[in-house]
C-alpha cells in the first residue's frame, strides 16, 4: 500500500521548470508559461515531492493525516532564491528608518525625525535605503540637514547601494579620524556629511549590532523573506554574528528558509582555520562563497569605467586592486572555496574575468560568481558564456535604466547598454538573480527583468523565474535537490496569487499566498485572506 503523504497541493496551476519535462516548452526548453502542458496537484512526503499530475493522480495520497491545500487555480512555481542580499540590512529596514520609498530629502529627513523620536537620549538614529536618484531634487542628503535631526546624538543615513552614507555632525566628531580624506566629500574644505566607500567602514564598525540585537533584526528578515515567497537566500556576511545567529535559529527551529553565506575575504584565514570550505554545513545553512569587492557603486561614482563619467570627473576607483584580487583566486583555488567578486564597471568586469581565466583551471566547475556587472561590455558577455562564470545579477536595478534615470545621468549614451539579462541569456552564461536587498522581493526584480527599458536587458516571463529559482540554486551548488518542482526534489514551492505569465506587466502587484520550505509551511496568506 502507497504512503499517505504529508502535503498534497491540488487543483492549481503548476510550473515544474524542469529541463527533461515533456513538450510543450518555451524557447528556454523548460516546461512553464501559460500555452504549457502544467500540472496540476503535488503531494510531499518528509519534505520531498513524491508525485506530480494531475489533481486525480495525486489525490490517491491523501490520507487521514494529510494537510490538503486546495488551490482554486492557483500558481505554483519552485521557491524563489535570492542569489545575493544583506539580510542584516533588510532587518533594519524593519525596525530602523526605513528610507526606500522617500520621494524627496525631505520625506527621508522626516523619517528620521520620527525615528530620532523612538530612540533613547544617546542612541543612533539611523535610516537605511534612500535613493536620491529618483528624487526631483537629485542629491545626497547633507550634514547640515542630518544636525537638524539632532545635534546630540550620532545620525546617520545610508543609500541603498550601502555604498553611501550621510551622516550628522556628531558623527564625524567621533569617527572622522577613521575615515581616508579621499573618501569623505568636502566643499570649500568642510565635510559635507557624505562618505563612500572606505569612510563609510568606520560607520558600519560602529553600528554593528550585537548578537540578541543580529538576532533581532534576522529574524524579522527572515519571516519577512518567507512572506515575499523566498525559500532561500544568499547572505553576504561581514564581521557579524549572522553565521553565529543562523546556526542558532536553526537550531531552535526558528529559521524559516534556507541560508547560504558567502563570507568576505576578510574572514578566508579564519574559514581556512576552522577548515571550513564552500557547501559545507547542514541543510539549513550552509558556508557559500569568498566574497570581495574590485570596484564601488555607479551611484557613488566609484564603480571602475573604461571611460569617465558624464556628470563627472574620473573613471571611478579600484576597492581591490586586479593583482590583489589575483593572490585572492589563487589562494580561494587552493583552499576550495568558490569566489564571488563584485565587478560593477566594464572595466572592473574585464579584469575579473581575466583573472579567473588566467588563476582558475575551471571556472565553470569552481562556479565562481562575479556580482552585479552592470556595464558589461559585448566581448565580457560573450566570455560568461565561454568560461561558464556565474553571472548574478540584480534586475531591480532596471529601474535606474529608465530615461532620465541614475545610469543617463551618471553614464550618458552607455545606459542602454546595462544589465543587459537578454544578452547574457543568449551568451549562455549561467544567470542567476538577487536584489541586492533594493527591494528584497523577487517579484519586483522578475516584473523588471520582464519590462525592463530596452530590448537587450528584457527577459520572458519563464527565464526571468528560472533565474531566480534554478538559476540562484545553481549558483549555490543546489540544482540536485532544488530548484525544479518534480519528484525526488526537497518541496520548496512558492504558491501566487495571479499568474505572471497572464499579468506581465503587473508582475510586480502580484501577491504570494504562500510559501513552503522543505514540505512546510512558512507563510499562510491564504488563512489572512480567508480571515478578512
Amino acid at each position: 500500500m502507497t504512503q499517505a503523504a504529508d502535503l498534497v497541493l491540488l487543483d492549481g496551476e503548476i510550473h515544474p521548470f524542469a529541463v527533461t519535462a515533456p513538450t510543450p516548452v518555451d524557447d528556454d526548453g523548460i516546461r512553464a508559461g501559460p500555452d504549457a502542458d502544467t500540472l496540476e496537484a503535488l503531494a510531499v512526503r518528509n519534505g520531498e515531492i513524491v508525485r506530480t499530475g494531475t489533481t486525480y493522480d495525486v489525490e490517491f495520497l491523501v490520507g487521514t493525516h494529510t494537510d490538503v491545500v486546495d488551490l482554486d487555480g492557483a500558481t505554483v512555481v519552485p521557491g524563489f532564491v535570492d542569489a545575493h542580499t544583506h539580510m542584516t540590512t533588510t532587518g533594519r529596514y524593519l525596525v530602523h528608518a526605513d528610507l526606500s520609498d522617500a520621494e524627496s530629502p525631505g520625506d527621508a529627513l522626516d523619517a528620521l525625525r520620527a525615528r530620532e523620536r523612538a530612540v533613547d537620549g544617546d542612541d543612533w538614529v539611523l535610516g537605511f535605503g534612500y535613493d536620491e536618484s529618483s528624487w526631483a531634487e537629485s542629491r545626497y542628503l547633507a550634514r547640515e540637514e542630518l544636525d537638524a535631526v539632532s545635534d546630540t546624538q550620532p545620525v546617520a543615513a545610508f543609500r541603498e547601494d550601502m555604498h553611501v552614507a550621510s551622516v550628522n555632525s556628531v558623527v564625524l566628531d567621533r569617527l572622522r579620524s577613521a575615515m581616508p580624506d579621499d573618501d569623505v566629500e568636502t566643499e570649500g574644505g568642510e565635510p559635507t556629511g557624505v562618505l563612500v566607500e572606505e569612510a563609510v567602514d568606520p560607520v558600519y564598525d560602529t553600528i554593528e549590532p550585537g548578537p540578541d540585537e543580529t538576532r533581532r533584526l534576522l529574524s524579522a528578515a527572515t519571516e519577512h523573506a518567507a512572506r515575499l515567497g523566498l525559500t532561500g537566500v544568499h547572505d553576504m556576511v561581514r564581521r557579524s554574528y549572522a553565521p553565529q545567529v543562523y546556526r542558532e535559529l536553526a537550531l531552535d527551529d526558528e529559521l524559516p528558509i534556507r541560508v547560504r553565506l558567502n563570507y568576505w575575504a576578510d574572514h578566508l584565514d579564519a574559514l581556512a582555520e576552522l577548515g571550513l570550505r564552500t557547501n559545507h554545513g547542514s541543510d539549513r545553512v550552509q558556508v557559500g562563497a569568498v566574497k570581495t569587492f574590485t570596484d564601488g557603486s555607479i551611484g557613488g561614482r566609484t564603480a571602475k569605467l573604461s571611460a569617465p563619467y558624464d556628470d563627472g570627473a574620473g573613471t571611478g576607483q579600484w576597492v581591490v586592486s586586479p593583482e590583489e584580487l589575483s593572490s585572492l583566486v589563487d589562494r580561494a583555488d587552493d583552499l576550495g572555496f568558490q569566489l564571488t567578486v563584485h565587478a560593477i564597471g566594464d572595466e572592473a568586469i574585464d579584469e575579473t574575468l581575466d583573472v579567473f581565466e588566467e588563476r582558475t583551471v575551471d571556472p565553470a566547475g569552481s562556479r565562481h560568481r562575479i556580482e552585479h556587472l552592470e556595464l558589461a561590455t559585448d566581448e565580457a558577455i560573450e566570455r560568461f558564456g565561454e568560461l561558464g562564470v556565474v553571472a548574478s545579477v540584480q534586475p531591480n536595478f532596471h529601474k535606474w535604466a529608465v530615461p532620465g534615470g541614475l545610469y543617463e545621468s551618471r553614464l550618458g549614451d552607455r545606459r542602454p547598454r546595462t544589465n543587459r539579462l537578454a544578452r547574457l541569456r543568449d551568451a549562455g552564461a549561467p544567470l542567476a538573480f538577487g536584489s541586492d536587498g533594493m527591494p528584497l522581493s523577487p517579484l519586483v526584480g522578475i516584473h523588471w527583468a520582464v519590462n525592463a527599458p530596452a530590448e537587450p536587458q528584457r527577459l520572458s516571463v519563464t527565464a526571468a523565474i528560472r533565474a531566480y529559482t534554478y538559476g540562484a540554486v545553481y549558483a549555490g551548488f543546489g540544482e540536485d535537490r532544488l530548484g525544479t518542482i518534480e519528484p525526488g526534489k526537497r518541496a520548496d514551492l512558492t504558491v501566487l496569487g495571479e499568474s505572471p505569465w497572464e499579468s506581465p506587466g503587473r508582475i510586480c502587484e502580484i501577491d504570494v499566498t504562500m510559501t513552503v520550505v522543505d514540505g512546510e509551511t512558512v507563510y499562510n496568506g491564504r488563512e489572512q485572506v480567508s480571515q478578512s
